[in-house]
């Protein structure tokens, strides 16, 4: 256990990413809080759609930036979160770089700061679901091709994101999986997912950013691809790790949690629709499971999703804060 409590948020998840466990709270966060309307009277930056952007004067367009790097502050300080995983509007490069600018303004380099940077092939929408496995069957190397390109793109991206500088990590949020299992047969997850998957990983990491990994649903068949055996295509996290896809903790840490840092597992389906007692139960097996690994990072398995009843997520914070201590003798861990 590393003997000194890191002092800022931003080195708690640092330490919690790296698999050096501290005393004191666990590190937090969620990928996306959206119930800043209810628990804070203001509008979250996904739940705003800017038609005129382009119309506004430049100083009306740093005044919504401002005003959306300030929820997602505010959010970040009020939960006692390490890391403010960005959402700019509009979603384009040059608004992450001020984003990240805006946000480091306001507060240094107290949070770890996150964006989007996935590139590998996702779950179809349904619409799409029957066109791709029949691209995918009759002309496979199109779709190696087109996967090739936005493996590039993404890359080229993060160059630029480097160059910048102000950004810690990149979160890969392609879907692979259903409840039920990996969205593609193995074979065709080997072809057209995994090889890119730690191509970009790689490529990542070797610019200097921390990469976590979310997926939803039962990623057990897959779970040797998103950690392989060569350190340098892991990423360093882990993200969702489903109970409602029948993921279990306990098993996951004996199997990864020596090679990665995993973060979430808590019960969305409960936290919405479970009873304030099964609720509780299910906050406090995750951060029982979750401490048995040294790097384990306490969020929900999902997001905190418009629906989900905000009391729920309180009182998950309220066990989150009594119970996800580490002590100073590791020991009695």
């Amino acid at each position: 256990m590393t003997t000194t409590t890191p002092q800022t948020p931003r080195e708690r998840f640092i330490a919690g990413l790296e698999r050096r466990p501290f005393p004191g709270l666990i590190p937090t966060f969620e990928l996306v809080f959206y119930l800043t309307m209810e628990a804070f009277g203001r509008v979250h930056p996904l739940h705003r759609h800017f038609d005129q952007w382009m119309q506004m004067t430049p100083r009306e367009r740093d005044l919504h930036r401002r005003d959306m790097a300030d929820v997602l502050i505010h959010t970040a300080n009020y939960y006692g979160h390490d890391a403010i995983f960005l959402h700019p509007k509009p979603e384009t490069l040059d608004e992450t770089l001020r984003q990240i600018d805006t946000v480091r303004a306001m507060t240094g380099d107290r949070f770890f700061l996150i964006a989007h940077g996935d590139a590998t092939l996702p779950i179809p929408s349904g619409a799409e679901m029957e066109s791709m496995s029949l691209r995918m069957a009759e002309e496979p190397e199109a779709v190696e091709s087109e996967a090739q390109r936005s493996l590039d793109r993404a890359l080229e991206r993060a160059d630029t994101l480097r160059d910048h500088g102000g950004l810690d990590a990149l979160m890969l949020c392609s879907d692979y999986c259903f409840n039920s299992g990996p969205f593609l047969p193995l074979p065709w997850f080997d072809r057209f997912v995994t090889p890119f998957l730690h191509e970009l990983v790689a490529g990542y990491r070797q610019k200097g950013f921390y990469v976590i990994k979310h997926t939803d649903g039962n990623i057990m068949p897959i779970l040797d691809r998103l950690v392989p055996d060569n350190p340098d295509a892991r990423p360093h996290a882990l993200h969702s790790l489903d109970p409602q896809g029948d993921v279990d903790l306990e098993e996951i840490v004996s199997l990864v949690g020596d090679k990665v840092a995993l973060c979430g597992n808590v019960n969305c389906g409960l936290l919405q629709t479970g009873s304030q007692e099964q609720c509780a139960a299910d906050v406090q097996r995750s951060i029982r499971q979750g401490m048995k690994a040294p790097g384990y990072i306490f969020c929900t398995s999902n997001t905190v999703y418009t629906g989900m009843p905000l009391e729920r997520y309180d009182a998950m914070m309220a066990i989150y804060r009594e119970q996800a201590i580490r002590p100073d003798d590791p020991a009695m861990d």
